[in-house]
């Protein structure tokens, strides 16, 4: 006869088995396991291939409740289908990791209700802190009541006025490099392609795009200037309606590499290429940017890097709660590759 299930289960693995096994004090086997720094490593090691050995598996929820610690980091972003944010996430991920917390992720898709619901699901889940991409027109009163909750790290540097840790981009300047760039190539046509209209981010290098035209002696053509959403198809169909117009750009400055892909897409099916009719320079240089066929000439920002600085400011912060509030803004250099194109004369006339 077979024996019930329950005689046949095996015995639980307990923490002071892991501690008898490692010969130390069960107290030294869980900080061991929590990581504390006042274990050597020659007693967390053998900790380590004790709990291996018998397979015990820690209990995070029990040491939550003794260290007042979730050691998880909510990271809320808005679109998962945007290489640059999977990069921002994976550098963020891997500097939590290197300090053994773990990443919750969410994707608010541009939507301020679906962001709140996020928000609200990840304190729930007593988190140790929140890094933010907030969706445009986040009040600042709803940013203070997260912060009062728990740690939150901005990934933009839109609300500086408030007492709250951010990174961001160069996006000012980043731009500036990218149009002057183009305007040293012979293009004055330059169009300003993507993003969506109230976006800090796009009001940042819209404002790089005009001060390079002021000092160029370069008119402002706000028809040229088209809003997307950050897509493939965002780009294609704003290059489209650009190439439709009585007098068509020869030049293009993108808000990102997602709408700069769409726009050489867009090109192509106008049968005009990238890199020969046309300039294109986009955002980012996410790693598709230097595969893509033209490459991709675009304002390098690391966003792998980006996420790695927005994780060690969180940890920074939960460690010292009071430390001083910084503001880190991440240099931008232009890569110039393929799309980029020298006005050829024909077109300049």
């Amino acid at each position: 006869m077979a024996q019930p299930r329950n005689k046949r289960r095996r015995q639980k693995v307990t923490l002071q088995d892991v501690a008898d096994a490692a010969f130390v004090s069960i107290a030294t086997a869980s900080l061991a396991l929590q990581g504390n720094p006042r274990i050597s490593e020659p007693t967390r090691q053998r900790v380590l291939a004790a709990v291996e050995s018998l397979g015990y598996v820690y209990n995070q929820r029990a040491a939550s409740l003794r260290t007042q610690r979730s050691y998880t980091v909510a990271f809320i972003i808005n679109d998962l289908a945007n290489p640059f944010n999977a990069e921002l996430t994976a550098g963020a991920e891997a500097q939590l990791a290197a300090a053994d917390f773990s990443l919750l992720l969410g994707a608010a898709t541009y939507d301020y209700e679906k962001q709140a619901r996020l928000v609200k699901t990840m304190l729930e889940r007593d988190v140790d802190g929140l890094i933010l991409s907030p969706v445009t027109g986040t009040a600042v009163e709803t940013l203070q009541k997260i912060a009062d909750y728990c740690p939150l790290i901005l990934t933009t540097q839109h609300y500086r006025d408030l007492e709250l840790d951010s990174v961001d981009m160069d996006n000012e300047n980043g731009t500036a490099k990218a149009v002057e760039y183009l305007v040293q190539q012979g293009h004055e046509r330059i169009a300003f392609i993507g993003g969506l209209e109230e976006s800090p981010s796009r009001q940042l290098r819209l404002r790089g795009y005009r001060n390079v035209l002021e000092r160029q002696g370069i008119t402002f053509d706000p028809a040229i200037c088209i809003a997307s959403e950050v897509t493939r198809r965002g780009g294609y169909n704003a290059v489209q309606q650009l190439l439709a117009g009585r007098t068509p750009p020869t030049a293009a400055f993108c808000f990102c590499d997602v709408n700069a892909f769409g726009v050489m897409l867009g090109l192509r099916a106008a049968g005009i290429e990238a890199g020969k009719d046309f300039a294109v320079v986009g955002f980012d240089n996410v790693v598709e940017a230097s595969l893509w066929q033209p490459s991709l000439t675009t304002v390098a920002t690391d966003p792998t890097a980006l996420g790695e600085q927005a994780a060690k400011l969180m940890l920074q912060r939960i460690a010292e709660p009071d430390m001083p509030v910084q503001h880190v803004i991440m240099p931008s250099q232009l890569i110039v590759r393929d799309s980029s194109a020298t006005l050829a004369k024909e077109l300049a006339n």
